[in-house]
């Protein structure tokens, strides 16, 4: 029978038939009766041989033998008769014994009929075990001469009932159909259930067959869970539905089962055959965390029992000795078997070490480079062999045995010798320093011992005087050395944090290899947790050098250990310090999340982390956390590739744009907007969505600021559209027509330095974009072929551009407002970068004609309301700043030139205003390589034989004064405005005061300044400009505007002597219009000049009668500036005196001498009520610089 089988004969039949007899008689020997001996009658072997042989083959396949002679049992069975009536349990186990299984199994039968089912034969016939090592013959065949190995009738399976045909052998011929009929109906019954035993084995076979390559995989990455086996899901569906079935959740239990229809779960051996059912899933779980018993607790014990022990008193000695030949035999074998495998492991290990020999000996003709640090110190897990469980925090001291001298001769590498390839071991040569300390670390330690005979415990007091400490946890940690990787590893993990807080902040930084080092290999999560979280906590206030040493670190940790495990335990780490007090931690949290970005999951990637950034970007407070933000978004853009974030991506490009931080922004520009670009690009929605979707924001803004435009919106819209220019471009060539040709063009001219506008970053090159500088001049030259020669017909990428984004940018450009100089700034810098990006030629066949059809500049078109509406919009600076300065060439500069001489003249000519001429004039004149052609354009309007002409060019001197170099006024711009003073027109004249005031403004030169004093000393005292008063307007408005800024002496002696003058000439006008525009210029001018330091002179010969006569006008005016007069007035002759006492040669200030707080007030209060200009306003407290 199986091992482990039900043992029917657990009860000694014979003992029972001794009770039951009256005389007591025992005719069996007790197992305990001493030695063995002769027996009287059926005991005797000679009287029945036959069934001792019998038991004996049985008992040679069964470990449980309990033997009783089938003739002994049947004599006692038969005395026992005659007396009393026999037992039930007594006919089925000597039916059982004799091996008369059909008799037994009607026997059974009939019993379950008739109510009274015996435990005996239940037992028997429900253990498949009892079938399979059954290798008995029936009575029948020791009548036909057949022994124990004889032939049997059926050639099917031995291992069931299937093999016996016990129909032939009934005693009872009329019964003969019925037990064929039973006999079948059990051969149906077991062959089922050897069909689904089969079934079952098989399944296991085959999942136990796991590819080699899958096993390596599962080694080397303990992180990928082995996918499920069918057997172990059917013994958890049993487990599951045994759960569900105890705790009352019947419908769940239903439906579980009608779920899995190809399990039947009321029997357990549905789920496997032999395999024990385990604990249900409440004990599964409460013992879950308990560790198993370690494999070196273990011991293997052999038990010695005496023969006779085991098979009772009716083993015959020659029974005995058949058994001892069988064993010796099998042991004989057994030891072939391991002679032959020893020889094969011997042959195997003079092969490796062949190979080593013959591997040293190439290396020793090869230069071999130095390995990379990470191979140094360890194997990869699916090479090195297995050198036994972990020392699982317990230290243990290193200790071989003496006769340990060869590597194979070691217990420990011994073991995995014979299943390891050779190729899986290091050829790592001898020599190296590593392999060298490794080698000596595994030579058995051995000590001279003294030839002494004292005692060890006398030693070992003796010892003790040598105070070594090993009761504290340092002392321990010093006394025990780990004697493997892993034990290493699991030392570092303990030591390191209590090393941390002990080393200088300045020098923590050395730690981190270590300490990620260790958080790698060890093996415990808990302990990795601690140790990351001790990294990200090592420095209080990283700075910029200690932050980028941890993001080193934590890359390679990511790429050692890969993604599940950086998404387990360093995010967490970035979670837990998004909020920190620190500035410093929170940035190190925003670099990490870009820097991890290409390490982590791809969900995680598209979900936590961008939500951690969107995160602090929308709440931190610190620029730099923002910046490096920014710069992480950009990363996550490059990598993400779930289209559903393209709108949130949007979101938070715009979010960026609008914040305050100048730093912020520009990182926007640099990483953001280009990874994003990348992104929509591959998305296919650069050209369809993302440019659209701006330039429609824009257009609304337009719309809802007709009253008053957000600038600032503007500019960031239009700063977004400016940095998606070159990944357009880059569109445009890598669907053009010609692309497919590019990789068979030779070597093409090197590009321009100056082709492109200098990038923001990388990212916005366009030959980054493309691939390589190389591809971008093969595509480059095919493109300029292509517009030249070749047309745009089928080229959809730059037909958007040139039939759908030009026409609606020009659009826009014609609706904002063209005296906004920040927005005209604005979008001429986006079309120059936008014109130069795409070429020369794409700029003079696609983007000028597009301009020159709506400027229209012909001279029929002149005097057209038409051409006036246009010509006064944006669109002129715009095209002549953004288009026509994109190339610097002769030709480009005479087109310059005369569209800026038509615009003049025809804003002139029709009375049109000029504020798109002076815009033009302003941002040109922004740049002095554009001074000289600027004054060819004015000295073109002055010399002009229209005095509407000569009066503009006039007024544009005074635009680009500013920034212009001395000797070039004096050469050009001087004689220019002297030769327009010398014109018979007084609006020419009085057009140039204001250029004249720049000139005293700015310019140091005294020649030059005397000049321009004799100019202005002949306006204001020549008579013929007495009656000018536009002229006086003009000259008291440039002085107010000039005098706190030009020259201390120009003032003194000129400036306010005139005012003195004009102030009183003024309270002799007679008309009220006049005399009011007058006073309220010098309100203006005084108000200006206040702030400047004046001499008592001065203040007492000009300055204070020129207040009181203004003051005189204002009285009959306006009453309010007469109110602030009388104060500055009052105020002044007050200052007069206490300076006069103090200092009496001192000089004094206007500003200064306001200093009573009742005064100040009042005034200031006054000031506030009055309607003048910002712009004298914004001179009245300036300071001469």
């Amino acid at each position: 029978m199986a091992a482990g089988s039900v043992n029917p004969f657990n009860l000694s039949d014979s003992e029972e038939e001794a009770e039951r007899r009256p005389d007591g008689a025992d005719t069996e020997r007790s197992p305990s009766d001493g030695a063995p001996g002769r027996s009287i009658g059926p005991l005797s072997p000679q009287a029945d041989s036959e069934p001792a042989a019998l038991l004996l083959s049985s008992n040679m396949t069964s470990p449980s033998v309990e033997g009783i002679c089938v003739s002994a049992a049947a004599g006692a069975a038969m005395g026992a008769s005659a007396e009393t009536r026999v037992s039930v349990d007594l006919i089925a186990a000597q039916l059982l014994r004799d091996q008369y299984i059909l008799t037994a199994l009607e026997f059974h039968s009939e019993l379950l009929e008739a109510g009274r089912e015996l435990p005996r034969l239940r037992d028997y016939f429900s253990n498949p075990g009892n079938f399979e090592r059954q290798s008995g013959t029936p009575p029948a065949c020791k009548e036909q001469g057949l022994g124990p190995g004889g032939q049997l009738n059926r050639a099917g399976s031995i291992s069931t009932l299937d093999s016996l045909d016990f129909a032939r052998y009934s005693d009872d011929g009329n019964r003969e159909s019925d037990e064929k009929v039973a006999v079948l109906e059990f051969e149906l019954r077991k062959a089922k259930e050897t069909i689904q035993a089969l079934r079952a084995n098989l399944t296991q076979a085959a999942e136990n067959d796991v590819p080699s390559q899958e096993r390596k995989n599962f080694k080397s990455s303990p992180e990928i869970q082995e996918p499920i086996r069918p057997l172990e899901k059917r013994a958890l569906n049993f487990l599951v539905n045994e759960y569900l079935l105890k705790n009352n959740y019947k419908l769940s239990s239903i439906t579980f089962s009608d779920e899995n229809d190809d399990q039947d779960f009321e029997v357990w051996d549905d789920v496997g055959l032999n395999i024990p059912k385990p604990p249900d899933l409440l004990h599964l779980y409460r013992n879950c965390g308990t560790s198993l018993t370690s494999p070196k607790e273990t011991v293997d014990i052999a038990i010695g029992v005496d023969a006779e022990e085991l098979l009772g008193n009716c083993i015959t000695q020659e029974a005995l000795q058949n058994a001892e030949l069988v064993q010796s035999a099998v042991v004989q074998e057994l030891e072939e078997k391991i002679s032959q495998l020893n020889s094969e492991k011997q042959s195997l290990a003079e092969q490796i070490r062949k190979l080593q020999s013959d591997i040293q000996a190439l290396k020793k003709h090869v230069s071999v480079p130095p390995p990379f640090p990470a191979e140094l110190g360890y194997l990869k897990p699916d090479q090195v062999p297995d050198a036994g469980p972990l020392d699982n925090g317990q230290y243990t001291d290193i200790r071989w045995s003496a006769g340990c001298n060869d590597v194979t001769d070691c217990p420990t590498l011994n073991s995995n010798t014979d299943t390891v390839p050779p190729m899986a071991l290091p050829t790592t040569p001898p020599t190296h320093p590593h392999t060298k300390l490794k080698e000596q670390s595994r030579r058995p330690v051995q000590f001279d011992q003294p030839n002494r005979k004292l005692s060890p415990a006398f030693h070992q007091a003796l010892l003790s005087f040598c105070r070594m400490s090993a009761d504290s946890r340092l002392g321990s940690e010093v006394s025990h050395i780990a004697e493997s990787e892993e034990s290493v590893m699991l030392m570092l993990g303990r030591c390191l944090p209590h090393i941390v807080p002990n080393v200088l902040l300045a020098k923590r930084e050395e730690l981190i290899p270590l300490i990620l080092c260790t958080a790698c290999l060890h093996p415990e999560p808990k302990e990795r947790d601690q140790l990351l979280h001790i990294l990200f906590n090592l420095i209080k206030r990283p700075d910029d050098e200690q932050r980028q040493m941890i993001l080193t670190g934590c890359v390679a940790f990511a790429r050692h250990v890969g993604p599940t495990r950086v998404e387990a335990e360093l995010l967490p780490q970035c979670w837990e310090q998004i909020n920190h007090k620190y500035p410093e931690r929170r940035l190190l949290v925003a670099e990490s999340c870009g820097a991890l970005a290409p390490y982590l999951p791809k969900e995680i990637r598209s979900s936590l982390v961008l939500s951690m950034l969107q995160q602090m970007l929308a709440e931190d407070k610190a620029d730099m956390v923002r910046e490096a933000v920014v710069k992480s978004l950009g990363i996550i853009m490059g990598y993400i590739d779930d289209p559903d974030k393209y709108t949130q991506g949007f979101e938070l490009m715009l979010l960026s744009l609008g914040d305050p931080s100048e730093r912020v922004v520009s990182a926007i520009h640099q990483v953001f907007v280009p990874a994003f670009a990348a992104w929509t690009t591959e998305l296919g929605n650069l050209q369809s969505q993302l440019v659209p979707t701006l330039l429609s924001r824009i257009e609304r803004l337009l719309k809802d600021g007709e009253h008053g435009l957000d600038e600032h919106k503007l500019h960031m819209f239009l700063s977004a559209l400016q940095s998606l220019i070159p990944p357009l471009f880059a569109v445009v060539l890598q669907n053009a027509p010609f692309t497919g040709r590019a990789k068979l063009q030779g070597e093409a001219p090197p590009i321009e330095v100056t082709r492109f506008p200098r990038p923001a970053s990388p990212l916005q090159d366009v030959a980054t974009v493309i691939g390589s500088r190389e591809q971008l001049a093969v595509l480059l030259q095919l493109y300029d072929h292509q517009l030249e020669h070749e047309g745009t017909t089928g080229w959809d990428s730059l037909l958007w551009v040139v039939n759908q984004l030009l026409p609606q940018l020009i659009e826009i450009v014609g609706r904002i407002n063209v005296t906004s100089s920040a927005c005209v700034h604005e979008f001429s810098r986006f079309f120059w970068r936008l014109c130069r990006t795409f070429g020369k030629i794409f700029t003079n066949t696609k983007v000028k004609p597009q301009f020159q059809e709506i400027l229209r500049l012909s001279e029929e078109n002149v005097d057209t309301t038409t051409s006036n509406g246009i010509l006064t919009k944006a669109t002129v600076p715009i095209y002549a700043t953004g288009v026509l300065t994109c190339y610097n060439q002769d030709e480009d500069r005479k087109l310059l030139v005369g569209f800026l001489e038509d615009v003049m003249t025809t804003l002139s000519l029709s009375h049109a205003p000029l504020d798109s001429l002076k815009a033009s004039f302003v941002e040109l004149g922004a740049n002095p390589a554009y001074h000289e052609l600027l004054l060819t354009v004015l000295w073109y309007g002055v010399v002009h034989t229209s005095a509407l002409v000569r009066c503009t060019s006039a007024r544009m001197f005074e635009l680009i004064l500013r920034g212009m170099s001395e000797a070039l006024i004096d050469k050009r711009v001087a004689p220019a405005l002297i030769t327009l003073c010398s014109g018979p027109e007084f609006s020419v004249r009085i057009a140039t005061i204001p250029a004249f005031g720049t000139i005293m403004e700015t310019v140091t030169q005294k020649e030059l300044l005397e000049r321009v004093k004799m100019q202005l000393a002949s306006f204001l005292e020549d008579p013929q400009y007495q009656d000018q008063h536009s002229l006086h307007m003009e000259i008291i408005k440039t002085f107010g505007r000039v005098g706190p800024n030009a020259e201390p002496r120009f003032r003194d002696d000129f400036v306010l002597p005139h005012l003195h003058k004009l102030a009183l000439g003024n309270n002799m006008q007679m008309v009220d219009t006049k005399r009011l525009d007058i006073a309220t210029q010098l309100f203006e001018a005084y108000s200006a000049l206040s702030c400047c330091f004046i001499s008592e002179e001065l203040m007492v010969n000009h300055f204070l009668p020129g207040l009181k006569c203004l003051r005189t006008d204002m009285e009959h005016l306006s009453p309010e500036h007469e109110v602030i007069l009388s104060s500055m007035i009052k105020e002044c002759e007050q200052k007069l005196e206490n300076k006069n006492i103090q200092e009496p040669h001192g000089s004094v200030s206007i500003a200064a001498s306001l200093v009573g707080e009742d005064a100040k007030t009042k005034f200031l209060n006054k000031m506030g009520q009055l309607t003048t200009s910002g712009a004298m306003l914004a001179n009245v407290f300036q300071r001469k610089k």
